[in-house]
């Protein structure tokens, strides 16, 4: 992905003026080129931005400014002298001569890098090479200075022609050029990088924004719909118990004897009643779970006759299909911490679901036993898993020999309204509602629920439940 470059930066890059040698130099390495020149010629060099800043000082103060520097006036004159080179500018010639009352000089260059004055440079101070006694102004500031002495420190000061100075600096400035070119380079680099990333970053606080948008959207849309589901589904629920609840005082023949023909009329309104009954009993459920309003009252609680219940209400459904259904509560089996009805309605929708998808002569199988999480379980983070601390859980297989369900459809068969077969002409009947349910109801109860290979065919649920804590209440919760 490439972003577009915002036109101040590009102008920022292309050096116009806002960025400034400091941002381009390396400071270590300007001081070490400055100070080989002082160590190659003996004629200090300053290094000045074009905003005053020093950015690199290889002087050695003279003699003859030290001597200077003992009377006050000397001082005064010298501190001038001085901030008078600093503040001096090279001139549209680029080069100017700065003098001082002590008959040295210093000699003021621009700096340039892309056609743009970016600094100066100041060498000094310097004697020219034809200057050999001390001049007048250096006893003017002080007459008290000493004739000899002067020209004595004088003649200790580094000499030098003017084209040597003017070699030096042309040296000094291409050396300097070859060190903005890098850092200039890097700048760009790195604001080019900059500028990715800001742009990178701004895209992704767009595309956040968006997804946040259609985040609250789906969520509003999920809102009404659980809404919508549990109004219609109160609504329908009123006048189809009515329906049912009739249609049993017809079968039993309140009304009046029913001929062959309209009793089983009546008991196939009664039959498809019940079947929506069911699907609307699921709705308020689905709904209850999505927001969270269903009640669980959970206790300590033994499982076994929770799941001896289920068998003795479904063993008439497995006789008349042919499915030989069976119970392996093994031995010691600890207690559970849950809503007895609540994991009656998960077990007795798995058990019920096996029953269905096994054709005759099959069988439906119900074991159940304790397994330790964080042990038997060694990976790539082994040493972790040997520390952490096991909990033991009561584990509760659902097995059947039935057609099975494909790899691919185990992740999405707890999705609400999913059908493996969703065609029109689909064998097993169904809404679709009752593995989302079963999900919900066991995550509530802080367990959880999987689907394992079964080979070479049939499906094996897998739900495990946690045992009661010291520390667990026993009071209702919301789920």
């Amino acid at each position: 992905m490439t972003s577009e470059v915002p036109s101040v930066l590009v102008q920022d890059l292309l050096f116009d003026g806002r960025i400034r040698l400091e941002d381009l130099i390396d400071r270590d390495g300007l001081g070490e080129l400055c100070a080989s020149f002082v160590a190659l010629f003996g004629i200090p060099v300053r290094v000045y931005s074009s905003g005053g800043g020093l950015l690199a000082d290889a002087a050695v103060e003279g003699e003859i400014c030290t001597y200077v520097n003992t009377t006050a006036e000397g001082r005064r004159a010298c501190a001038s002298t001085v901030g008078g080179a600093k503040a001096r500018e090279p001139g549209e010639m680029g080069d100017v001569v700065h003098a001082c009352f002590t008959g040295a000089v210093y000699r003021i260059f621009a700096l340039e890098y892309d056609g743009r004055r970016v600094g100066r440079l100041i060498v000094g101070p310097f004697v020219p090479a034809n200057v050999n006694e001390v001049p007048a102004s250096l006893f003017a500031v002080d007459p008290a200075f000493d004739k000899d002495r002067a020209h004595e420190l004088l003649a200790k000061m580094p000499h030098a022609k003017p084209q040597a100075v003017l070699r030096m600096a042309a040296h000094l400035k291409a050396a300097l050029d070859l060190l903005l070119f890098s850092g200039h380079r890097a700048f760009v680099t790195s604001q080019m990088h900059l500028a990715s990333v800001r742009e990178s970053y701004r895209e992704l606080e767009e595309k956040n924004v968006r997804l946040q948008e259609a985040f609250d959207r789906l969520k509003e849309f999920d809102r009404l719909k659980s809404s919508f589901l549990a109004t219609v589904s109160h609504e329908l629920r009123t006048p189809l118990t009515s329906i049912i609840g009739y249609s049993e005082m017809l079968s039993a023949g309140l009304a009046g004897e029913l001929k062959a023909e309209q009793l089983e009329f009546v008991n196939t309104i009664h039959e498809k009643g019940g079947h929506l009954l069911s699907l609307i009993m699921g709705l308020l459920d689905l709904g209850k779970l999505e927001s969270g309003t269903m009640r669980l009252s959970n206790r300590t609680m033994r499982l076994e006759p929770v799941l001896r219940e289920v068998m003795s209400t479904l063993t008439p459904a497995a006789l008349k299909k042919e499915v030989k259904l069976s119970l392996d509560a093994g031995i010691g089996i600890s207690d559970v911490f849950g809503d007895s009805e609540r994991l009656r309605q998960v077990f007795l929708n798995l058990v019920e679901n096996a029953i269905k998808f096994t054709p005759t002569g099959g069988e439906v199988a119900i074991r159940v036993q304790m397994t330790e999480e964080g042990a038997g379980n060694i990976g790539a983070d082994e040493g972790l898993t040997l520390l952490a601390p096991t909990r033991t859980r009561v584990e509760v297989r659902v097995i059947d020999t039935g057609i099975g369900i494909a790899p691919r459809e185990r992740g999405r068969v707890f999705d609400a309204f999913y059908q493996i077969d969703s065609s029109s002409t689909r064998e097993f009947g169904g809404t679709g509602l009752g593995l989302s349910i079963v999900k919900r109801l066991v995550e509530s109860h802080h367990g959880a629920i999987r689907i394992e290979d079964n080979h070479p065919r049939g499906t094996v649920f897998v739900v495990t439940l946690p045992q009661p804590e010291p520390t667990m209440a026993e009071a209702s919760r919301v789920a």
